[in-house]
Protein backbone atom coordinates (compact mmCIF):
# COMPACT_ATOMS: atom_id res chain seq x y z
CA UNK A 1 0.00 0.00 0.00
CA UNK A 2 1.82 3.97 -1.04
CA UNK A 3 1.67 6.54 1.56
CA UNK A 4 -0.18 8.40 -1.33
CA UNK A 5 -3.73 7.53 -3.22
CA UNK A 6 -4.43 10.86 -5.02
CA UNK A 7 -8.20 10.71 -3.79
CA UNK A 8 -7.30 14.15 -2.00
CA UNK A 9 -6.26 15.97 -5.09
CA UNK A 10 -9.37 17.56 -4.87
CA UNK A 11 -9.33 19.21 -1.13
CA UNK A 12 -11.13 16.43 0.51
CA UNK A 13 -10.43 13.42 2.71
CA UNK A 14 -11.84 10.70 3.81
CA UNK A 15 -12.98 10.44 7.26
CA UNK A 16 -13.08 7.51 9.76
CA UNK A 17 -16.41 6.04 8.83
CA UNK A 18 -15.71 6.64 5.18
CA UNK A 19 -17.00 9.86 3.90
CA UNK A 20 -15.44 12.58 2.39
CA UNK A 21 -15.29 15.43 3.85
CA UNK A 22 -13.72 19.07 2.90
CA UNK A 23 -10.10 19.71 4.11
CA UNK A 24 -10.79 22.77 5.42
CA UNK A 25 -14.14 21.42 7.08
CA UNK A 26 -14.40 22.30 10.82
CA UNK A 27 -14.15 18.43 11.42
CA UNK A 28 -10.77 18.15 9.85
CA UNK A 29 -9.37 21.38 11.51
CA UNK A 30 -10.35 20.04 14.89
CA UNK A 31 -8.66 16.19 14.38
CA UNK A 32 -5.98 17.76 11.60
CA UNK A 33 -4.49 20.70 15.08
CA UNK A 34 -4.70 17.94 17.68
CA UNK A 35 -2.23 15.58 15.27
CA UNK A 36 -0.51 19.12 14.74
CA UNK A 37 -0.44 19.21 18.83
CA UNK A 38 0.54 15.57 18.89
CA UNK A 39 3.96 16.27 17.16
CA UNK A 40 4.74 19.26 19.21
CA UNK A 41 4.33 16.72 22.06
CA UNK A 42 6.39 14.38 20.33
CA UNK A 43 9.07 16.72 19.37
CA UNK A 44 9.46 17.61 23.64
CA UNK A 45 9.45 14.10 24.53
CA UNK A 46 12.78 13.13 22.13
CA UNK A 47 14.69 15.43 24.77
CA UNK A 48 12.80 14.75 27.88
CA UNK A 49 15.38 13.91 30.93
CA UNK A 50 12.72 13.16 33.64
CA UNK A 51 11.57 9.75 33.15
CA UNK A 52 7.82 10.02 34.83
CA UNK A 53 7.33 13.04 32.45
CA UNK A 54 8.56 11.36 29.07
CA UNK A 55 6.22 8.37 29.89
CA UNK A 56 3.04 10.89 31.01
CA UNK A 57 4.16 12.77 27.52
CA UNK A 58 3.97 8.90 26.30
CA UNK A 59 0.48 8.57 27.46
CA UNK A 60 -0.49 11.87 26.06
CA UNK A 61 0.39 11.20 22.71
CA UNK A 62 -0.86 7.92 22.53
CA UNK A 63 -4.39 9.60 24.37
CA UNK A 64 -4.09 12.30 21.70
CA UNK A 65 -4.37 9.99 18.82
CA UNK A 66 -7.69 8.38 20.35
CA UNK A 67 -8.77 12.35 20.33
CA UNK A 68 -8.09 12.85 16.95
CA UNK A 69 -9.40 9.20 15.82
CA UNK A 70 -12.85 10.10 17.85
CA UNK A 71 -13.40 13.48 16.03
CA UNK A 72 -12.46 12.16 12.29
CA UNK A 73 -16.18 11.06 12.10
CA UNK A 74 -19.55 12.09 13.08
CA UNK A 75 -20.57 10.91 17.03
CA UNK A 76 -23.47 8.41 15.75
CA UNK A 77 -20.95 6.49 13.18
CA UNK A 78 -18.85 5.09 16.19
CA UNK A 79 -18.18 2.14 16.92
CA UNK A 80 -17.06 -0.72 19.63
CA UNK A 81 -13.61 -0.52 17.85
CA UNK A 82 -13.74 3.83 17.92
CA UNK A 83 -10.87 4.66 20.34
CA UNK A 84 -12.04 6.61 23.25
CA UNK A 85 -10.83 8.92 25.73
CA UNK A 86 -12.38 8.00 29.32
CA UNK A 87 -12.98 10.28 32.04
CA UNK A 88 -9.89 8.43 33.99
CA UNK A 89 -7.85 9.46 31.51
CA UNK A 90 -8.64 13.51 31.88
CA UNK A 91 -7.95 12.51 35.79
CA UNK A 92 -4.84 11.25 34.99
CA UNK A 93 -3.47 14.29 33.38
CA UNK A 94 -5.19 16.20 36.68
CA UNK A 95 -3.35 13.81 39.07
CA UNK A 96 0.13 14.32 37.15
CA UNK A 97 -0.63 18.47 36.85
CA UNK A 98 -0.82 18.10 41.26
CA UNK A 99 2.44 16.04 41.22
CA UNK A 100 4.15 18.31 39.25
CA UNK A 101 2.72 22.01 40.95
CA UNK A 102 3.88 20.13 44.32
CA UNK A 103 7.06 20.47 43.18
CA UNK A 104 7.33 23.62 40.99
CA UNK A 105 7.22 27.20 43.05
CA UNK A 106 4.16 28.72 43.12
CA UNK A 107 2.94 30.95 40.44
CA UNK A 108 3.07 35.07 41.32
CA UNK A 109 1.88 36.31 37.99
CA UNK A 110 2.14 35.57 34.28
CA UNK A 111 5.65 34.50 32.72
CA UNK A 112 7.09 34.43 29.38
CA UNK A 113 7.44 30.99 28.13
CA UNK A 114 10.92 30.01 27.87
CA UNK A 115 13.48 28.52 29.43
CA UNK A 116 15.77 25.54 29.00
CA UNK A 117 15.08 23.95 25.40
CA UNK A 118 12.85 21.28 26.92
CA UNK A 119 10.86 23.71 28.27
CA UNK A 120 10.65 25.70 25.23
CA UNK A 121 9.56 22.66 23.44
CA UNK A 122 6.71 21.99 25.89
CA UNK A 123 5.54 25.42 25.85
CA UNK A 124 5.22 25.17 22.11
CA UNK A 125 3.67 22.63 22.11
CA UNK A 126 0.76 24.09 24.98
CA UNK A 127 0.52 26.47 22.80
CA UNK A 128 -0.74 24.22 19.54
CA UNK A 129 -2.69 22.29 22.04
CA UNK A 130 -4.97 25.33 22.90
CA UNK A 131 -5.26 26.53 19.09
CA UNK A 132 -6.47 22.86 19.01
CA UNK A 133 -8.82 23.11 21.80
CA UNK A 134 -9.84 25.89 19.84
CA UNK A 135 -10.56 24.16 16.47
CA UNK A 136 -12.82 21.31 18.84
CA UNK A 137 -14.68 23.95 20.28
CA UNK A 138 -15.50 25.23 16.89
CA UNK A 139 -17.00 21.74 15.94
CA UNK A 140 -18.74 21.53 18.92
CA UNK A 141 -21.01 24.38 17.44
CA UNK A 142 -21.96 22.45 14.76
CA UNK A 143 -22.51 18.90 16.23
CA UNK A 144 -21.94 17.01 19.32
CA UNK A 145 -18.48 16.13 20.40
CA UNK A 146 -17.23 12.75 21.46
CA UNK A 147 -17.47 12.27 25.62
CA UNK A 148 -14.41 13.78 27.44
CA UNK A 149 -12.36 14.68 24.25
CA UNK A 150 -12.63 18.56 25.17
CA UNK A 151 -11.70 18.02 28.60
CA UNK A 152 -8.45 16.23 27.53
CA UNK A 153 -7.61 18.41 25.29
CA UNK A 154 -8.25 21.49 27.83
CA UNK A 155 -6.17 19.67 30.78
CA UNK A 156 -3.29 18.68 28.00
CA UNK A 157 -2.21 22.12 27.79
CA UNK A 158 -2.75 22.86 31.23
CA UNK A 159 0.07 19.51 31.78
CA UNK A 160 2.15 20.95 29.12
CA UNK A 161 2.26 24.21 31.08
CA UNK A 162 3.27 22.83 34.59
CA UNK A 163 5.70 20.22 32.43
CA UNK A 164 7.46 23.07 30.82
CA UNK A 165 7.90 24.71 34.51
CA UNK A 166 8.99 21.37 35.73
CA UNK A 167 11.44 21.08 33.18
CA UNK A 168 13.25 24.58 33.75
CA UNK A 169 13.17 23.64 37.40
CA UNK A 170 15.24 20.05 36.92
CA UNK A 171 17.36 22.57 34.35
CA UNK A 172 18.19 25.19 36.96
CA UNK A 173 16.08 27.84 34.69
CA UNK A 174 14.86 30.76 36.29
CA UNK A 175 11.22 31.69 35.29
CA UNK A 176 11.25 34.68 33.60
CA UNK A 177 8.02 37.05 34.92
CA UNK A 178 6.01 39.10 32.21
CA UNK A 179 6.97 42.86 32.31
CA UNK A 180 5.04 45.10 30.08
CA UNK A 181 7.24 47.62 30.57
CA UNK A 182 10.15 45.61 30.02
CA UNK A 183 13.24 48.15 28.18
CA UNK A 184 13.68 48.72 24.65
CA UNK A 185 16.27 47.09 22.99
CA UNK A 186 18.95 49.82 22.25
CA UNK A 187 21.19 49.81 19.34
CA UNK A 188 23.94 51.90 19.33
CA UNK A 189 26.72 51.80 17.24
Amino acid sequence: MSIYTRRGDDGTTSLRDGTRASKTSARVEAYGTVDEANSAVGLARVICADETLEETLRFVQHRLFNCSSSLAAPVESADERTPTIAAEDVTVLEQAIDHIEARTPELHGFIIETGCEEAARLYAARALMRRAERRIVALAAEEPLPEHVLAFVNRCSDFLFAAARWANVLAGWPEEAWDGHVERPRFDD
